[in-house]
Formats: structure tokens, C-alpha cells, sequence
């Protein structure tokens, strides 16, 4: 299979491209697009053999349900059973990167709701998105354009290395706004299943509801079932293993200086990158410490390019949690599969357990 790729303009779409990507998914092909988030990997959410075809090519657990993107709430209200409660709400926000879980109404294929009872609802804030799905004619099937549990393609450079070859079409219309998935949100209990760009203070803006952010929302525990992508299984992980610190940056990179340590790479704050870089370390700056939403945006790029310094391993520092920096620690923390370290003799030892420094004392620089 070739992949087509079409430039379109994100601001003012051009209608004969958005026809062309349109006719693949009417077709049963798949298309890769933006959304104000990141881009999605997109079919007709009522054809089945379409929606499979995104769990081949992602290599992606059957179990795991897909988010069905749609251009309007009528639309959306054919699908699931939004309570009437929360619809003036939905209103007001929508289009944007809010998920909600609802009940299933409608004979959508197993593949997209998992076999549960429930479907995952989104509205994206991005004109080509919206536009394709209009003239799709059809909500559209679409998880992040992502290999499964690698970090999300925030452009259509990083899809194209993901899909080349395995998808019909990927649309360029730039990188994605704010760089980490949609906030998921469970309608029927007012739940967070993941957080994302909208933020719990714009929740209870919206809805009159302040949700409560458990382990899962936080990325420390996986759910025992998928009731939302990104909930039960690892997600957004390098090949790089990778560890999280959560500490003081200074006393790193004076503790990392001071002995002999094999290559590394740091991800951080702009700021960070500056300290960690006089330990001789590669570094992958993510923007500066007091602008969340550029951390955000640049944290995929970061984890993809670790893999491209072809080091032992990657450290990566800790976020607030506030605002959408609830957002950045839940991908960290399964991007790192939750190995935290908070000074070096904790990752000394987990650099031993995993094979990747087995003489930790031998030799220090001092010396």
C-alpha cells in the first residue's frame, strides 16, 4: 500500500483534498488527521473491517475501545445517551479535547465500543477534522495515531514513520495544538478517566462538578478493564527505558557529575536541560518551567527523539500538577511505567535491575 499524503491548510481547509481523504473512509480505508490535540488514526465507525484494520496496523489489545469523533451533537446524541442534565454544558464547550463516556445506543461494530455498553464520545476543535468528518458523511472511528504503547504522533512527519505503507492517506496540516490526548470523562458518574488539555478548574467551570483525580486519572494505577483508551494498559513509552525523578535538578546533576555513568539522555524544563547538560548528558527541552501547555506540547516530540539519541537510558523530570500539568504526569508515569527515583543511590538501583549498570560504585570522577 502507498500512503498518499495531502497538505491541507488547517485554518482554511481546501474541500476538494478533504473530498479525496472523505472518499477513502467512505471506501473503508483509513486516514490519518489532525486534531487540536494530536493526530488520530481515523475509519468509518460503522464499518468493522475498517475499524479492525486500526487495531492491526496499531497493534493495538481488542479489549482497548476506540473514541468516535463526530462534527455535531445531534450526531453524537444518535450514538450515546448523553443526560439531558449536561447538555446545555456541552453545548458551550464542544468542540474541544473533551471525551465523554456514555451509553451505547446505536449498532456500532464491536470493534469501536470493545463489547462494553458504553462509547466514548469527541467533538475535535480542528476545521480539517471537523470538515472530513462532515463530508465522511459518518462519525469517524479514531484513536491516536500511534504504534500501541508509543508516544503519539503530534504531526504528520511522526505518523508518517508509524503508518508508511499501512494506511491509505495521512493528512499534514501541522502540528497539533496542545500535544497530549483528550481529556476523558465518564458522564455517567462524573469520573476523570484521563486527563488531557481541558482541565479539572475548566471542568467545574462548565459542568458545576469538581471530578476527583484517582491513581488511574494520575497514571500510577492501570484500570482492570478499558472502559477509556489510556486507562488499562502501558501507553506513550519509548523503546528508551526510561526513568522519572522527582527532585531537586541541581543535586542530580552534581550527583551525576561526581561518578562514572553510562550515556544518558535528560528530558525536562528548558531551564532543567541547561543544569543537566553540564553532566555531559544529551538533553530534549521541552519549553520553559513556567509555560505548562509548551512542556505539553513538546513532551511526545521529546520521548520520540529519545530514541533517536541512541543512549542506555532516558531520566525525566517531574511536573506540578495543577492545570494541564496533571496531564503531562500521567503520560510521564506511564511513559516511565512508574519507575521513580528520587536521588541517586534509587537510580543507581534501578539502573543494576534492569541490566543497565552493574558495577554502580566502581568508579567516580573525583577519583
Amino acid at each position: 500500500m502507498k500512503t498518499k499524503i495531502l497538505k491541507i491548510d488547517p485554518i482554511e481547509p481546501n474541500k476538494a483534498a478533504i473530498g479525496e481523504a472523505a472518499d477513502i473512509i467512505k471506501g473503508g480505508g483509513l486516514v490519518v488527521f489532525p486534531t487540536e490535540s494530536v493526530y488520530g488514526i481515523g475509519a468509518d465507525a460503522f464499518n468493522a473491517k475498517a475499524c479492525s484494520d486500526i487495531f492491526k496496523v496499531k497493534g493495538r489489545p481488542s479489549d482497548n475501545p476506540l473514541i468516535v469523533t463526530v462534527a455535531s451533537l445531534d450526531q453524537a446524541m444518535e450514538i450515546g445517551d448523553i443526560p439531558g442534565d449536561y447538555l446545555d454544558s456541552i453545548k458551550r464547550v464542544w468542540p474541544c479535547p473533551l471525551t465523554f463516556i456514555v451509553k451505547n445506543i446505536t449498532d456500532l461494530p464491536e470493534e469501536v465500543t470493545a463489547g462494553l455498553d458504553t462509547v466514548a464520545l469527541r467533538m475535535p476543535a480542528h476545521p480539517v477534522a471537523l470538515e472530513l468528518i462532515r463530508e465522511s458523511g459518518t462519525p469517524i472511528a479514531a484513536p491516536s495515531a500511534n504504534l500501541s504503547k508509543k508516544p503519539t504522533a503530534v504531526n504528520a512527519q511522526q505518523a508518517l514513520r508509524y503508518f508508511d505503507g499501512k494506511v491509505d492517506c495521512i493528512i499534514d496540516s501541522g502540528p497539533a495544538f496542545f500535544g497530549l490526548e483528550s481529556t476523558i470523562i465518564d458522564l455517567r458518574t462524573f469520573q476523570l478517566l484521563r486527563p488531557g488539555p481541558f482541565t479539572i478548574d475548566e471542568l467545574e467551570k462548565a459542568f458545576g462538578k469538581r471530578p476527583d483525580p484517582g491513581d488511574v486519572a494520575r497514571g500510577s494505577r492501570q484500570a482492570d478493564v478499558a472502559i477509556a483508551p489510556g486507562t488499562k494498559y502501558a501507553h506513550y513509552a519509548p523503546d528508551t527505558k526510561l526513568f522519572l525523578y522527582e527532585g531537586d535538578v541541581e543535586d542530580l546533576s552534581k550527583s551525576m557529575r561526581a561518578i562514572e555513568i553510562p550515556q544518558f539522555a535528560f528530558i525536562g524544563s528548558n531551564e532543567s536541560c541547561q543544569v543537566m547538560h553540564m553532566t555531559g548528558c544529551q538533553t530534549m527541552a521541552l519549553g520553559k518551567r513556567g509555560r505548562p501547555y509548551e512542556i505539553a506540547k513538546g513532551l511526545y516530540d521529546g520521548l520520540i527523539a529519545l530514541d533517536s539519541a541512541k543512549v542506555g537510558f532516558g531520566i525525566i523530570e517531574s511536573f506540578a500538577e495543577d492545570g494541564i500539568g496533571l496531564a503531562i504526569m500521567n503520560r510521564i508515569r506511564k511513559a516511565s511505567s512508574n519507575n521513580t527515583f528520587r536521588g541517586l543511590d534509587g537510580l543507581l538501583g534501578m539502573l543494576q535491575e534492569n541490566g543497565l549498570y552493574l558495577d554502580a560504585h566502581s568508579v567516580s570522577r573525583s577519583e
